[in-house]
């Protein structure tokens, strides 16, 4: 027996290694998607530079202004939500990994996610959960945007979430404009972010 398992470790790691060299000398430079960041919802997921053409509603004067919290990304890195959005709008998406509704729901969000990339900056925001977990679901539903890991449940209480699904829309410079206790469907949200939100 301990003859056969020697024999087939090599044989194991050999097809490893030429199935990882395939896999990497196969992809062609259009369909490269780039190097896949190490934890899902990281600081590599944080938006890039505002789009020079991006052009904003004026948030009405009478909106109360969002709950200023900070958090940490899932791969350690800090947050301060008040930092995004003094450049663009934030749409903050509370979750858990176990939550039914929400898993329904990511696709979406995740499509509409990359279809506003940098304009609008989409937050998720996993409440009490278990880190593996919650990156099994980021990587399920492809979720390419920066994920805080609020064990706590500081940033839910200050939003007033008490279970998830829930969707919260803060403009550009903090004015609260919509909160969805329950949740939305990404259908939904995109035409609240064209109203509310971007200028035609």
């Amino acid at each position: 027996m301990r003859r056969r398992f020697r024999r087939t470790v090599p044989v194991v790691v050999a097809l490893a290694v030429a199935a990882a060299l395939v896999a990497g000398g196969c992809t062609s430079g259009d369909d490269d998607p780039g190097p896949v960041p190490a934890v899902a919802g990281g600081a590599a997921a944080m938006p890039g530079p505002v789009p020079g053409d991006l052009a904003l509603r004026p948030a009405p004067t009478d909106s109360p202004v969002a709950p200023r919290v900070s958090g940490t990304l899932t791969d350690g890195s800090p947050l301060a939500v008040a930092d995004l959005w003094a450049e663009r709008p934030v749409v903050f998406t509370f979750f858990n990994s176990w939550c039914t509704t929400c898993a329904q729901r990511q696709d979406g969000f995740s499509e509409l996610a990359r279809g506003y990339r940098d304009k609008v900056v989409f937050v998720g925001v996993a409440g009490e959960d278990e880190p593996d977990a919650v990156q099994a679901y980021l990587r399920e539903h492809r979720v390419e945007y920066p994920v805080v890991l609020d064990d706590t449940g500081t940033i839910w209480r200050s939003y007033a979430v008490r279970e998830p699904p829930a969707v919260v829309l803060v403009a550009k410079g903090g004015a609260l404009l919509r909160g969805w206790p329950g949740g939305v469907d990404a259908a939904t949200l995109d035409g609240t972010l064209r109203e509310l939100v971007l200028a035609p």
